[in-house]
């Protein structure tokens, strides 16, 4: 037994191979993260530290620290164990050390890990290892004439004896690390998973149709599809097994025969029943324990990828809001707020069937548009959206400048029914805090959707049967980077966002509010220290994040950080020239020497702030744009094949991609219609928000189903909504409202509303009610 213990591999030097990067880039980044400094910080002002490691590098390098140290505590722990047995050797220490994942931990583990007594072990206790020894070394003996002499004792039959030996060796294949590893690899890479409807429950109008007479090879097996079948068995629909490739069916045992050398009928029988009632079962469930776990990690990414692109949609900006959150028999909800989200007024109108107060609603709306020069109107998708819409277009038809937007009204329903809508509106109805939130999203979404479960807000598939902790803890890193990414207005900022920000947490975040509403606007970053419980620590994390508009310093509302004022004013100095006259002066700027700079605080530093100072507190998303859904389109039984159609993605996956076409179905963009030529990934192409341009290609009433194709179509025989190229391929938007109002181009690649088109009937009508002008 080894009393010297080898070295372990460096985390340092692991994870520096893993990403590419040097080790003391790592050695670097990790020193930071055990100070408690957060990605976000690290990323942006800590570049000279890391080598300029990015947020996604940080991101990944958190996590495998965290599997590569768990690793480490579970390495000590198993040789702890072992050697309490006093079966430690060099050999297999050396074997646990060179470990690299923990499934290989725990193969190796698993011969030495305290279970419940055995078949095995009771054999062994009677004393038939010696036997199982003999017929394993002693292929060509008759194995009835080895196993007489140890007919005795509780062994009362020579069938008795090989029945104990048998199970002896078949726990000494299936704990054979070395084979474990081989038959995983083989059948995780030859596998095929067979996929078959339970009894009785071949619904020809299932969901899960395409699964019920269905075999694919494991290694190929998308995330989708793979979550797909796992939820079809857990709701009884589907029944899966993973089986060896056709043909191959005995391999798995003869592997086994192959590995340990056997000889002779018996021994074959035995490495028979090893596969059989061991190995193909245990692997098979390790296998498909894996396939979860790697559909859930990659449909988190994917979720996360496009909880990314909607927290970091287009902002329609400090623009008074008017909201409309649709309904029918319980009528639309509405709620006007101000440029900064204050609520200014609400109400409830009945449009729709079975009051039809058509004429009232439009008086109604008028003068609260009127009141609180209304200037947006955002429209949720829900039930009823469409007819909402239209009467949203006929009263901004008669208001110049104002523009209806369509908006996704995911999770509004759950901020308004949570403890912070309450704190914040006590005396409202539920309802009409759904209004608010459809509002206060189109003019930031950002700002709004952070107060809202990420889950919830509508951009993932089968979120309800992953991880439930492993998806928390990827998207709050995907809000934490987008809110950072952006920055805060300390002075008009909710609790929930400022949350957000690095170095803050729920505590300071509301004492931050606090004070502000003790003791009025932050007028500069420094004021930030007086904050209860805000100390320097916390400062040095969060107050490059945090914005001041119109305070004392200007940098103060620039993402120049505290720490790095100094180096402006030396290049002001430098210039000699005020601070006023050096911020957004780009020819000021490209006279600096940067080279004498970067001697004294660093390229990366210099470069940043630079960059930062031409253009200071520029908000780094899209342009805002709108879409216009086709008018009379409004049901899956208004949609027919063929039919050319204006949509905003809502949902990317591997798959495909969903648009919303304003049907309350989103359409599905399969991977192979979003282009002409070959596309591996929907993310190369498009993004949640994106407005796109699509054509219907079939319609499944049954299953509400909607086939879509982005693929330029050549024929000219085509039924469209509008006149032949109305829609032409256009730019994609980054934005994710659609609008009753199209989008055009003004020639420098920004997008303009046109006024939404009237008629004279119309124009008559409002007039007679008194709305028109």
């Amino acid at each position: 037994m080894s009393t010297e213990r080898p070295e372990l591999p460096s985390i340092d030097h692991q994870i520096a191979r893993e990403l590419q990067v040097r080790p003391q880039q790592v050695s670097a980044a990790i020193g930071l993260l055990d100070e408690g400094a957060t990605v976000p910080f690290i990323a942006r002002y800590r570049k000279e530290v890391t080598g300029a490691l990015d947020d996604t590098q940080l991101r990944n390098l958190h996590e495998r620290l965290g599997y590569l140290r768990d690793l480490n505590s579970r390495r000590d722990t198993v040789l702890a164990s072992i050697r309490e047995q006093g079966k430690l050797t060099t050999t297999l220490e050396a074997q646990i050390l060179a470990a690299d994942s923990k499934g290989r931990l725990e193969d190796l583990y698993l011969p030495f890990r305290p279970k419940r007594r055995t078949k095995a072990q009771k054999a062994c206790e009677a004393g038939l290892e010696p036997l199982a020894d003999q017929l394993q070394q002693q292929p060509g003996s008759t194995p009835h004439n080895l196993a007489q002499p140890f007919v005795q004792g509780d062994i009362h039959s020579v069938e008795d004896a090989l029945e104990g030996a048998r199970q002896i060796l078949i726990e000494r294949f299936a704990e054979d690390a070395d084979l474990l590893g081989n038959l995983r690899q083989w059948l995780q890479g030859q596998g095929e998973l067979q996929v078959r409807a339970a009894r009785g429950k071949a619904d020809e109008n299932s969901k899960f149709r395409d699964y019920f007479d269905y075999n694919e090879p494991l290694r190929k097996i998308p995330s989708h599809r793979a979550l797909a079948i796992l939820r079809g068995e857990q709701e009884g629909v589907l029944k899966h097994s993973l089986q060896p490739p056709e043909g191959a069916e005995n391999e798995g045992a003869e592997r086994i025969s192959h590995h340990h050398r056997l000889q002779g009928r018996w021994l074959l029988d035995c490495a028979a029943q090893c596969w059989k009632q061991k190995l193909h079962p245990q692997l098979s469930s390790d296998l498909l324990k894996q396939l979860r776990s790697q559909a859930e990690e990659e449909a988190i990414r994917v979720f996360a990828r496009n909880l990314k692109d909607l927290l970091l949609a287009a902002p329609a900006g400090p623009r008074t809001t008017l909201a409309l959150d649709p309904g029918l028999r319980t009528g639309c909800k509405v709620a006007v707020v101000d440029a900064t989200g204050k609520l200014l007024a609400t109400d409830t109108i009945y449009p729709h069937a079975p009051q039809k107060q058509w004429d009232r609603a439009l008086v109604t709306l008028d003068k609260l548009v009127r009141s609180h020069q209304v200037e947006l109107i955002s429209v949720g998708n829900g039930t009823a959206s469409r007819e909402t819409e239209q009467l949203a277009r006929e009263l901004a038809s008669q208001h110049n400048g104002l523009t209806v937007v369509m908006v996704s009204e995911a999770g509004a329903s759950v901020y308004s029914a949570s403890e912070n809508a309450a704190k914040e509106f006590p005396q409202l109805d539920v309802s009409l805090r759904g209004a608010v939130s459809i509002g206060r999203r189109l003019q930031d979404p950002l700002a709004e959707l952070v107060k809202i479960e990420p889950k919830a807000i509508g951009v993932g598939q089968y979120q309800h049967d992953v991880d439930q902790n492993h998806l928390a803890h990827s998207l709050d890193a995907v809000v934490e980077d987008c809110v950072n990414h952006v920055g805060v207005d300390v002075n008009t900022a909710s609790v929930e966002l400022l949350t957000q920000v690095a170095g803050l947490n729920r505590t300071t975040a509301g004492n931050i509010v606090a004070h502000r509403d003790d003791n009025g606007p932050f007028h500069n970053r420094k004021q930030l220290l007086k904050v209860a419980r805000l100390g320097p620590k916390a400062f040095e994390q969060c107050a490059g994040f945090l914005r001041i508009r119109s305070g004392d310093n200007p940098l103060d509302n620039s993402a120049v950080h505290p720490e790095s004022y100094p180096l402006v004013n030396q290049i002001a100095a430098q210039q000699d020239c005020t601070l006023d006259a050096l911020i957004g002066n780009s020819t000021e700027l490209k006279q600096v020497n940067e080279q004498a700079l970067r001697e004294q605080f660093g390229e990366y530093t210099v470069t940043d702030v630079l960059r930062e100072l031409e253009k200071p507190g520029r908000d780094p998303r899209p342009e805002f744009r709108t879409a216009q859904f086709a008018e009379g389109v409004e049901t899956l039984k208004d949609l027919q094949p063929g039919m050319k159609l204006e949509g905003v993605i809502t949902n990317v996956t591997n798959f495909g991609a969903f648009v919303d076409i304003g049907v309350h179905q989103d359409g599905l963009v399969h991977i192979s219609q979003l282009a002409d030529r070959f596309i591996s990934d929907p993310h190369e192409l498009v993004k949640a928000g994106d407005i796109v341009q699509v054509q219907v290609m079939e319609v499944d009433q049954a299953r509400k189903r909607v086939s879509l194709t982005m693929k330029r179509q050549r024929s000219n025989t085509e039924h469209t909504t509008n006149k032949p190229d109305a829609h032409p391929p256009r730019k994609q938007s980054h934005g994710k409202a659609t609008a009753g109002k199209k989008a055009t181009d003004n020639g420098a690649g920004k997008a303009t509303s046109s006024k939404a088109p009237g008629n004279s009937a119309m124009a008559d009508k409002l007039r007679a009610l008194g709305l028109g002008r």
